[in-house]
């Protein structure tokens, strides 16, 4: 896989992926919160696969 999510990309993604966790974890927002788990999972591996479906990519340099 050719990592296609930049830096800035897979920040944002992680503190929106724990923030997500989190208040699922504190009760605020419903089950659905751990779906936050997806976001900090694509920035964890700095792959995204609807960024590869259609061909976007964040990243500065290109992996060959």
């Amino acid at each position: 896989m050719t990592k296609n999510v930049g830096s800035i990309d897979r920040a944002l993604r992680a503190i929106v992926g724990l923030a997500l966790i989190a208040l699922a974890a504190t009760g605020t927002v419903g089950w659905w919160g751990y779906l936050g788990v997806i976001p900090l999972a694509t920035a964890a591996i700095g792959w995204c696969p609807p960024y590869a479906l259609f061909g976007w990519n964040t990243c500065s340099t290109k992996n060959q």
